[in-house]
């Protein structure tokens, strides 16, 4: 596979085979770069009470392109506090 030059994308489920199977895609968003070379593998599971037979051909993700801007990062001395300050993983959820 080759993305078009500064585009890349999130790899995302398709909503109809969670529905109907209970089939989903484990690391989503999974990013596939544009300068990624090579074959594009999605890693499924089954969270159904069913085993889940997939048919050649058969649509199990879907990619939603996005430019991708290169970022050059810079190191500083220190980082201004922000109203959310370091609080992470769910913590801007309270209220």
């Amino acid at each position: 596979a080759r993305a078009p030059a500064r585009l890349g994308g999130p790899g995302a489920p398709r909503s109809g085979l969670a529905l109907r199977h209970g089939v989903t895609v484990l690391n989503t968003p999974g990013t596939i770069d544009s300068d990624y070379r090579g074959e594009v593998a999605v890693i499924l599971i089954n969270l159904g009470q069913v085993p889940f037979t997939l048919n050649h051909g058969e649509r199990v993700a879907q990619m939603v392109f996005a430019r991708v801007e290169p970022v050059e990062w810079m190191e500083v001395a220190a980082v201004e506090m922000s109203e959310r300050g370091s609080g992470g993983f769910g913590s801007t959820g309270r209220g």
